[in-house]
């Protein structure tokens, strides 16, 4: 705890603090997406899969 105070008064450790949260946030968007994303490709692989399974026969 006494280190997480430390970080926070000292003006080098609030910056590394921040950029931990920018980083965060940005994981947090990026993971949702992808999760969007995933959806949508998998939708079109599908449709790939059919498509191809429906011509070989």
């Amino acid at each position: 705890m006494e280190t997480l105070r430390r970080l926070l008064r000292d003006p080098d450790g609030a910056t590394a603090v921040e950029y931990g949260l920018l980083a965060a946030l940005i994981s947090v968007g990026l993971l949702i997406g992808l999760q969007n994303f995933s959806g949508a490709l998998l939708d079109m692989l599908t449709f790939i899969t059919e498509t191809l399974e429906d011509a070989w026969v």
